[in-house]
């Protein structure tokens, strides 16, 4: 694009979020999960780490 390009063009700001919307609503879902297996051994330990997984869905 060249400046007369953009020169020729016009913007118009848009409204606020919440006037977008009349209802506004968000879904958030937290997923942690782990397990860990010690079976079958003797003076062994097991250990589990689980990582938290977290979306979020608006409407």
């Amino acid at each position: 694009m060249s400046g007369t390009d953009v020169a020729g063009q016009s913007a118009e700001l848009l409204p606020m979020r919440e006037a977008l919307a009349l209802i506004n609503i968000t879904n958030i879902t937290a997923v942690n999960l782990a397990i860990a297996v010690n079976a079958g051994t003797i003076g062994s330990t097991a250990t589990a780490a689980a990582l938290q997984h977290l979306a979020a869905f608006q409407r």
